[in-house]
């Protein structure tokens, strides 16, 4: 069975917001990608809006409604508030009823996300917020590193699903020391599928480091963005894509 490949905009966002206007468009470019064949795409907005912006959630929102197998992922901090026109994650997620609901517990101020959820500390106050999601028919996703206790926690917190943090495994394999911390993910992976959690999986995967990832079981999902963009300067689009969709067949 294939993983399905969630394409991250945040990038394309971040080139865009450099310069006075639309280019690049981001919604002609998730357009370009659906057509070649991803399955989703995922938006990671921030309250200083340094990439993607509230503007363009209800535009891609619209654009995965046309494409029935594209799925939206809307991931971020779920306790980051209002901010001049950033309505604050929750509220952004409530209007635009994404199908899936990433959690992710990193700071405003953080260049990118680098660890998973502390269950133990966050919690009850995680709860009721998954329980308000899954009540508006949000799938929720919790941002997790590949600790079995953790996962435990998240089954019992109500998430639909885990996304295993693959940071750490992308820096072991350029190393060439990653069979620790994958073995750490496959056993994290089959806890999750026996007690009824879906498995996605994110952050710094690549055509290098993918497919000995892929070898994890009961994977659903990986998200991409940072390095599916440098290797679409290089290859270009048509060819990254098929590039990735094969090493998730």
């Amino acid at each position: 069975m294939s993983v399905a490949l969630s394409i991250n905009l945040n990038k394309i966002a971040l080139i865009r917001n450099s310069r006075p206007g639309n280019n690049p468009n981001l919604l002609e470019y998730a357009n370009q990608i659906v057509d070649l064949g991803c399955q989703g795409i995922t938006v990671h907005p921030r309250p200083d809006q340094r990439h993607i912006r509230a503007a363009d959630i209800n535009p891609l929102k619209e654009l995965c409604h046309l494409h029935p197998m594209v799925e939206f992922n809307i991931e971020g901090n779920p306790l980051e508030g209002a901010l001049n026109d950033y309505p604050g994650f929750i509220p952004l997620v409530e209007a635009a009823h994404p199908d899936q609901c990433t959690l992710v517990p990193d700071a405003s101020d953080q260049p990118t996300s680098d660890h998973g959820f502390d269950l133990h500390k966050t919690g009850s106050l995680l709860e009721p917020i998954i329980r308000n999601l899954k009540n508006q028919g949000i799938r929720v996703s919790l941002f997790m590193d590949p600790d079995l206790e953790q996962i435990r926690l998240a089954k019992e917190v109500d998430a639909d699903r885990i996304e295993l943090y693959t940071g750490p495994y992308a820096q072991a394999f350029s190393e060439g020391n990653h069979q620790e911390i994958l073995s750490q993910h496959i056993a994290a992976a089959e806890l999750a599928n026996e007690i009824g959690l879906g498995v996605n999986a994110g952050h710094d995967l690549n055509l290098q480091n993918l497919a000995e990832y892929r070898s994890v079981p009961h994977l659903a999902e990986v998200s991409i963005g940072h390095a599916f963009t440098l290797d679409s300067l290089q290859i270009g689009l048509p060819s990254t894509m098929q590039a990735y969709l094969q090493k998730l067949a």
